[in-house]
């Protein structure tokens, strides 16, 4: 019962709808840019492309970068802004901390 008890003020501070991942995208789909514009941001990156789909509400693009490594990219779908680069490691294909995320050059 105390557990309980805790859980709930625990929730009750924190209002509805408060994004703990400030890496999510909140934008309305007809807002969005098209998946084309999506390919093209990664052509023109030197990206080549395995699978572009929806995460947290942001496109996410999964393939290599110029060089052949695994890349993971977070773009803001209306803005088509980089808002994170994940590097994967080769030996565990987990992702290491190569990471750029935004506000980073």
């Amino acid at each position: 019962m105390k557990k309980t008890l805790t859980i709930l003020r625990f929730l009750a501070v924190f209002p509805a709808g408060v994004a703990l991942a400030d890496d999510d995208c909140f934008v309305p789909m007809a807002d969005w840019q098209p998946r084309d514009a999506v390919t093209r941001l990664a052509e023109e990156n030197g990206w080549s492309v395995r699978r572009i789909k929806i995460d947290d509400g942001c496109y996410e693009i999964d393939g290599r970068d110029a060089e052949g490594r695994r890349i993971e990219v977070t773009v803001h779908p209306a803005t088509l802004e980089v808002i994170e680069v994940e590097y994967e490691d080769n030996d565990d294909d987990s992702a290491q901390g190569n990471r750029k995320g935004r506000g980073d050059d």
